[in-house]
């Protein structure tokens, strides 16, 4: 949500330290992306396509983790439908590393999915839960907070979960509420990362309770990012997701076998309660811990969002391709044609975004952006229009 002047990747190493081999991360990858239609698409959504830079997002959010993580611990989940592109995008990661998921049934479920793999495979892991489709324009600043939260994860059965200063009061995310600093053991190094206990979850707020966290200086924007011990979220399934925790067991019994999981998650899948691991888990523990994220992030959770890294010219206008305007201001262009490009022209236009693909164009206010999702829809209602979903 801050906003860095450019979105250039910084070199990121992929040397790993041989005491991290117990560590893994589960990256989400399922997302539909429907804002970021026509260029996000069913097969190819926002995390697997190339908005900023030369990466996708699920590109980049593996290159942050190269250097904490050895490649073969990093898992993500996905679906039937996205697992052949995650796959082509990531030809280095083991093929038995992308988990399709049967059906959709939130993150409660997919991190269970994760638990059960991570746990199969060392019973001592610590794993972080990480999103596919994050902005973290400088990633080590991002690798200093994760990796404290991986050791704290190691050494304490607590929760962990990354907070992001908010910058504006913003409606759209959900708060963590902080407490007092979290005392360093007698003999331990004093951690880069500030640790505070999490008093509590906050669902997203109105415009005035948002004014409030901010000023108080006592909440942080909870990004989805978790970390913990196998043995910390299976305690915490356990008491609070019971049968959820059953599952992670009949699931970690077969998950070094893929085809055999594959079986008993098609079988099983569809039955799973759908909920969110924020109201499943974190609402309810008592061990939570956040780390105080120290690092600009951005969700871009819709196309105005690219305002905030593209540079604009004179009048406000955000341009990915070749733009000429008369009297618009403040406009979102972005052509994503790959072939038979021609210049896209603007007269008297302002606040708008203007998407244009091979086989499609957007044109839409900046302020009904997120009804994009209610178009998407009435596209796969039409038969004519469906294959542009």
């Amino acid at each position: 949500m801050k906003k860095p002047k450019t979105i250039a990747q910084a070199k990121v190493t992929t040397k790993v330290n041989p005491a991290n081999a117990n560590r893994f991360v589960i990256i989400m990858a399922g997302g539909r992306g429907e804002r970021f239609w026509p260029v996000s698409r069913e097969k190819t959504p926002k995390q697997l396509i190339t908005l900023l830079g030369k990466r996708s997002f699920l590109q980049q959010a593996v290159d942050r983790v190269l250097p904490l993580v050895p490649l073969q611990n990093i898992l993500i989940i996905t679906n039937a439908v996205q697992a052949p592109t995650v796959r082509k995008q990531l030809p280095k990661l083991p093929a038995a590393n992308v988990i399709a998921e049967p059906c959709g049934r939130d993150t409660c479920a997919a991190v269970a999915l994760g638990a059960a793999i991570v746990g199969a495979r060392s019973a001592t892991g610590v794993m972080a839960v990480l999103p596919a489709d994050h902005v973290i324009p400088n990633p080590v600043k991002f690798q200093q907070v994760l990796g404290d939260a991986f050791d704290l994860a190691a050494r304490e059965s607590v929760i962990v979960t990354i907070g992001i200063q908010p910058t504006e009061p913003a409606t759209g995310y959900g708060y963590i509420h902080f407490g007092a600093p979290l005392p360093v053991p007698a003999g331990n190094q004093v951690p880069a990362t500030a640790l505070f206990k999490a008093e509590r979850f906050v669902e997203k707020p109105n415009h005035d309770k948002a004014v409030e966290y901010l000023a108080s200086g006592k909440y942080r924007w909870n990004a989805g990012m978790f970390i913990w011990s196998v043995a910390t979220i299976n305690a915490g399934l356990q008491q609070h997701q019971p049968a959820m925790f059953e599952a992670v067991q009949r699931w970690s019994k077969v998950a070094n076998t893929p085809a055999k999981l594959n079986r008993l998650l098609a079988r099983e899948y569809p039955a799973i309660t759908k909920i969110s691991i924020d109201f499943a888990l974190m609402e309810k523990a008592g061990n939570v811990v956040m780390a105080d994220g120290s690092f600009d992030w951005d969700d871009l959770g819709a196309w105005p969002a690219l305002a905030r890294h593209l540079p604009p010219d004179a009048a406000g206008n955000c341009a990915v391709g070749d733009f000429l305007q008369v009297d618009s201001a403040n406009n979102i262009i972005y052509d994503a044609r790959t072939k038979h490009r021609t210049p896209i022209a603007v007269v008297g236009l302002s606040d708008c975004i203007i998407v244009q693909t091979d086989d499609a164009m957007l044109v839409a206010a900046k302020s009904k952006a997120q009804k994009i999702k209610e178009l998407v829809a009435k596209l796969a209602a039409e038969k004519q229009y469906r294959k542009l979903v």
